[in-house]
């Protein structure tokens, strides 16, 4: 997964590099920056004070010392003036910078934090957004795989108007499935008494245990001849005809689905075997823009399907429904109903 957002202290991210968010003189006062140098120990502290100043929306790399990371990627935010002094285009300069840094320096991975979030007042309503949005831009053109660290709630602030909005639909979800499986059952009763009807008039001299086996076949040839129909073609067969369908790339599809090229590859080198995890078969739904039926048709090429039990798939019954198909929205989304991430 090229973007993912985690809940993690970024002090303790094994990844290539990790992000300081500090000041110009990069001395760790307070914060992110006092974590990183108190955990780097004084050879930072050393290499900062030789290096410095450091401009705003600029970024400077050093050794990550006594951190997992190899390397330390240091940027200066902008303190929130109420958007008046070009906040927001310093911000996305430290996202910017801090990439090109990790490239030109053949990191694989790297971790942000939510640069400007705390004691600079960035909006907590716009800064996850924000984030996602620079990134996102910058991996459409590089592979790289990049960790947005949350360290808790009171760092960022999702929608509370699209917050309801799914709790209610996951709440209406529940008393349609109620009121289905209600349904289901008398419908099932109805069903048995019929066939048992049937059974005694068309087998008179058929016994009880013969009854039911030859029931239980028909229900199985019927639920066997649905799913061979469903398996007419391999996930990964049926994943190519729809990204030729819709005119796009190998690789305009799997950016757009947070997958990683490595992944994909996989996916070519291995069509009648690969069989993908909920997660990422959804995540190409998304990408290709497909409707509910054609995406439990995709799923169900995998063996899978969106049910109404659970909150993951509810979830993404929302947004699909409301055709709404940008992968980070979703994943802001689901991330914060503390469910696992689109992509892989």
């Amino acid at each position: 997964m090229p973007l993912q957002i985690i809940r993690r202290d970024i002090t303790k991210m094994q990844v290539d590099a990790i992000v300081n968010t500090t000041n110009e003189e990069m001395v760790g006062y307070s914060g992110v920056d006092l974590a990183v140098h108190e955990g780097a120990g004084p050879m930072l502290d050393a290499e900062c004070a030789r290096i410095a100043p450091l401009g705003l929306g600029t970024a400077k790399i050093t050794s990550g010392y006594n951190l997992d990371a190899k390397y330390i990627i240091h940027t200066s935010g902008p303190v929130w003036q109420g958007g008046l002094v070009g906040e927001s285009i310093i911000l996305k300069s430290c996202y910017i910078e801090s990439l090109k840094l990790a490239v030109v320096h053949g990191c694989n991975s790297i971790a942000f934090p939510l640069i400007s979030s705390g004691t600079y007042g960035y909006p907590k309503d716009q800064v996850l957004k924000f984030a996602i949005q620079v990134i996102t831009e910058f991996l459409f053109e590089h592979e790289l795989t990049v960790y947005i660290c949350v360290y808790d709630r009171s760092s960022y602030e999702f929608s509370k108007e699209l917050f309801s909005d799914i709790t209610e639909f996951i709440e209406d979800e529940d008393e349609e499935k109620e009121q289905e499986d209600l349904y289901e059952d008398s419908s099932e009763s109805a069903d048995l008494l019929c066939e048992s009807i049937i059974l005694k008039e068309a087998l008179p001299t058929v016994g009880k245990a013969e009854a039911c086996k030859c029931k239980y076949n028909r229900a199985t040839d019927k639920n066997l001849e649905e799913y061979m129909k469903a398996m007419d073609k391999s996930f990964a067969y049926k994943l190519f005809d729809l990204i030729d369908e819709r005119g796009m790339t190998d690789v305009e599809c799997y950016k757009k689905a947070n997958i990683d090229k490595k992944t994909f590859s996989k996916i070519k080198c291995n069509p009648n075997t690969y069989r993908p995890s909920k997660q990422t078969a959804v995540a190409f739904a998304i990408a290709l823009k497909l409707n509910l039926d054609e995406t439990q048709a995709l799923l169900a090429s995998a063996g899978l399907t969106l049910s109404r039990s659970f909150v993951f798939d509810k979830i993404i019954r929302y947004f699909i429904q409301k055709e709404i198909y940008d992968i980070f929205e979703i994943n802001e989304a689901l991330f914060e109903f503390d469910q696992v991430l689109l992509g892989c």
